[in-house]
């Protein structure tokens, strides 16, 4: 006899997505279950440039809704985690021959201006030669422009949403597989396995939320059992660290004559994190690693700017994630958009399912809030959006 009470909300994923989406529906009165197959954040929330940024570049591909949105969104999540989320200056150094000079006056004065900043400082030019971040680079940069952004530390970020989310009554399960859900009587019957014991439980739910990341369509495919998926690209992203190679507590944006660029962070206190490649992955999102041309391209682009070159011997660590790109047909993997999209499927008396496509980490609590709407048109209204003033636990 199954005693266990029919959930609201069941979601698939415990990243960044999945448990801001918990954590929103939770605190609006819904019975939320989330199942991780792995760690919280094992996936791509935590192989991120750890950065809460607008997107500079994302500005020449005029994604203009999602800068928008990721700027404004930088000051309410350092607003609601002073403790791991802290503002951050970089440096654009000019390089003659790429973007001119009036193009990236251009795109940082919308920076400044279209995202509602209020406490982070405005974008200034600085003059190499006299500042001290022209130090570490060589005599070739005369120019620089610096702006605002910020850092966090991504897998607390996700740990810290999954926490909150668990206080206000959801049920959080890490290393928990679901290996099937199929439709029954209006709801979804979904069956897990706890990977560490081998047990395995059926839940039901009204709604199934699939935020499932880089693996979004393996989900649609091989547990809901739909033919012919695609939604997603995959794209490989990978870090190298090296002891530090600077003071300054600014961070650099590194333009390439690719069109790409990379960033070089003040990491950890000891060391410099430089990343990151931008390449279409076709494998299991399980078995990234950085190749061989990824750790020439950053060496090599590193050390276009910086006086003392970046060497593979200087590596001291490097990570790799898959980022679930929304496959809009692009033809290069950095100009596929890195906007969220949301679709849903069912209603009229089949249970439904909503996936998240794509997204970013400074985005989270914008696509939960809009899972929300989704939600709410097939479950009803509970509370109202409260996410945007509401610390996080330690904050």
């Amino acid at each position: 006899m199954d005693a266990s009470p029919i959930r609201d909300i069941f979601v698939i994923g415990g990243g960044i997505n999945g448990c801001g989406i918990a954590r929103d529906a939770v605190g609006r009165g819904f019975s939320v279950f989330l199942a991780e197959m792995n760690d919280l954040a094992s996936g791509t929330s935590s192989g991120s440039t750890k950065l809460i940024h607008g997107g500079l570049r994302y500005l020449e591909f005029y994604e203009f809704r999602l800068v928008r949105e990721a700027l404004m969104e930088r000051e309410v999540l350092w607003k609601n985690a002073p403790h791991i989320i802290w503002p951050m200056r970089f440096v654009l150094p000019y390089a003659k021959g790429l973007r001119p000079a009036w193009l990236i006056r251009l795109g940082l004065f919308l920076y400044d201006h279209i995202g509602g900043r209020k406490l982070l400082p405005a974008t200034r030019t600085l003059d190499m030669a006299r500042d001290p971040a022209g130090k570490p680079l060589k005599p070739l940069f005369k120019k620089a422009f610096e702006y605002s952004d910020g850092w966090v530390n991504d897998a607390r970020l996700v740990a810290l949403n999954a926490r909150d989310a668990a206080d206000r009554g959801a049920t959080v399960r890490t290393r928990t597989k679901v290996t099937g859900a199929r439709r029954e009587n209006g709801l979804w019957a979904i069956q897990i396995e706890d990977l560490q014991t081998g047990e395995t439980e059926e839940i039901k739910a009204r709604l199934l939320v699939n935020a499932a990341g880089p693996w979004v369509d393996h989900v649609l495919s091989g547990v809901v059992g739909l033919n012919d998926v695609h939604n997603v690209r995959l794209v490989q992203g990978s870090h190298i660290v090296i002891a530090r190679k600077f003071d300054d507590p600014r961070a650099y944006f590194f333009q390439n004559k690719d069109g790409r660029i990379i960033f070089a962070i003040p990491y950890e206190e000891e060391f410099t994190l430089i990343g990151t490649t931008d390449q279409d992955y076709p494998g299991d999102p399980h078995d990234v690693k950085i190749s061989d041309t990824e750790i020439d391209y950053l060496c090599a682009a590193a050390s276009e700017y910086f006086a003392q070159p970046v060497k593979r011997s200087d590596i001291v660590w490097t990570y790799s994630a898959v980022r679930p790109l929304y496959d809009d047909g692009a033809s290069k993997a950095q100009e596929a958009t890195r906007d969220y999209v949301l679709k849903a499927d069912g209603g009229d008396g089949a249970a439904p399912i909503v996936n998240a496509f794509g997204g970013k980490i400074t985005t989270y609590r914008r696509l939960s809030e809009s899972m929300l709407e989704k939600i709410e048109s097939f479950l009803g209204k509970r509370g109202k959006p409260w996410t945007a003033h509401a610390p996080l636990p330690g904050g």
